[in-house]
């Protein structure tokens, strides 16, 4: 295209000689080359193969939502994660995400939530039964747990044993390793191949796949409702009046285990250190709840008032998005603002970058949740914890009623205080916290 200015380029060499550090964590080495080369770049990481990083957030916007037809996702969930998820919802493109997003939407309506509410609200508190006070603690495990307990809640209500559950979990994160492994060391995938470890992953997950069959046609047999999403999947019907059939369901039921336990599990870690270091808004929050528990409210009315803590959860997502890298492929060729993006151009959004851009937030490093004092929609061209357009989370409201009863109920119990100096990260396919060691006191 004419008149299109050329990319920045970071050389293949630069790539290599940081390869250790990429590995360990890719973001100063990307934030280095935003400040050098300006808010889109092209990374070299082999011969004639590229990824253009990008934190220019109206790039982001026309890519999701503007221009979203000529931009599909790429090789990394597509094909590299449908090896141990399938092909659900996360990881499919074109007609069948349309069947499949057509189908489950339903189930995740604001009114259909309702129903999982006290679900969601019993295995919070089973967890927090885990915290002991005056003690230093990791608070990740905890929320780890907790996060894949609510999606195993939510789903399957108690048709699963305990047994079955950690059998799940161990193998929805272990895969999750092996996955970052194969991609921050695209230059081993003949060993990881020839050595039978991938073959040893997918053994993993051909053994959870048989655990929810099981589950799912001891359901199909009982004859007995329960109102769970799994209620909801197994009655959801396509517009030619047919049922999902069954490898399709495991397959949404692994992406909603892979997608909807870890991103949640991160938030929470994430929000609670931010309230350990800035204490006045556990104040905050435990004085809005406080006052909401003298009304005679619904769980859902409650959650939706507590706006203090939608704030605070906001704030922390902006600083620290769990899906901190979004990522797409063009299909025919495309131009923004003088940028020309030839067809097949791998493109990956740093989320990290856009929510602390200093052209978009004032004092961008810093925690400041009355920002979002009028709400996310104010930012909504900048901001994009659960991604923007037509293929949005799916489970972002799921999501954020977890998490406000989450934290409603830990800091009616507790008052938080840091244990470290620092928040610390640990970007893999999510971006999770590390060493997120709090102290817990009685209130």
């Amino acid at each position: 295209m004419k008149d299109s200015a050329k990319i920045p380029e970071v050389s293949l060499l630069k790539f290599l000689k940081h390869s250790t550090n990429i590995l360990k964590n890719p973001l100063p080495f990307h934030h280095n080359n935003f400040k050098e080369k300006g808010d889109t770049f092209r990374l070299n990481i082999g011969f004639r193969k590229s990824v253009i990083f990008s934190r220019d957030a109206g790039l982001v916007e026309y890519v999701l939502q503007k221009n979203q037809k000529n931009f599909v996702k790429s090789e990394i969930q597509t094909k590299d994660l449908v090896k141990y998820v399938g092909k659900g919802l996360l990881t499919s493109e074109g007609e069948h995400w349309k069947k499949q997003r057509k189908l489950i939407q339903p189930a995740f309506h604001k009114k259909q939530l309702a129903n999982l509410l006290d679900s969601i609200k019993q295995a919070i508190l089973l967890e927090y039964e885990k915290i002991t006070v005056n003690k230093e603690l990791d608070i990740f495990p905890v929320f780890n747990d907790l996060a894949f307990q609510t999606v195993v809640k939510s789903l399957f209500s108690s048709a699963a044993n305990q047994n079955e559950i950690n059998r799940l979990q161990y193998i929805t994160e272990e895969t999750q390793k092996m996955l970052v492994k194969e991609l921050r060391q695209p230059y081993l995938g003949w060993w990881f191949k020839a050595s039978g470890k991938i073959n040893g992953y997918l053994k993993l997950t051909a053994e959870a796949r048989s655990i929810l069959s099981k589950i799912v046609q001891e359901r199909r047999n009982s004859k007995e409702g329960y109102d769970d999403l799994l209620d909801m999947l197994l009655d959801a019907k396509y517009d030619d009046g047919n049922y999902m059939d069954e490898e399709q369901l495991i397959d949404e039921i692994l992406i909603l285990f892979t997608a909807g336990h870890e991103t949640t599990s991160n938030a929470l870690s994430f929000t609670t250190q931010l309230l350990a270091f800035n204490p006045i808004w556990q104040e905050k929050i435990y004085e809005e709840i406080s006052a909401l528990k003298k009304q005679d409210l619904d769980l859902m009315s409650y959650v939706g008032k507590c706006e203090i803590i939608q704030q605070v959860i906001e704030e922390s997502m902006r600083l620290y998005p769990p899906a901190y890298f979004i990522d797409r492929v063009n299909l025919e060729e495309d131009k923004f603002e003088r940028k020309y993006f030839e067809p097949g151009s791998n493109l990956l959004f740093s989320l990290y970058e856009v929510h602390r851009h200093p052209d978009l937030w004032e004092h961008p490093d810093e925690f400041k949740p009355e920002r979002f004092a009028e709400g996310g929609r104010k930012y909504s061209s900048q901001y994009f914890p659960f991604g923007a357009g037509p293929r949005k989370c799916i489970g972002n409201n799921f999501a954020m009623f977890e998490m406000i009863i989450a934290i409603a109920e830990l800091i009616s119990r507790y008052k938080i205080e840091p244990k470290t100096s620092e928040i610390e990260i640990q970007p893999l396919i999510t971006l999770k916290p590390k060493n997120a060691f709090l102290k817990f006191l009685s209130r």
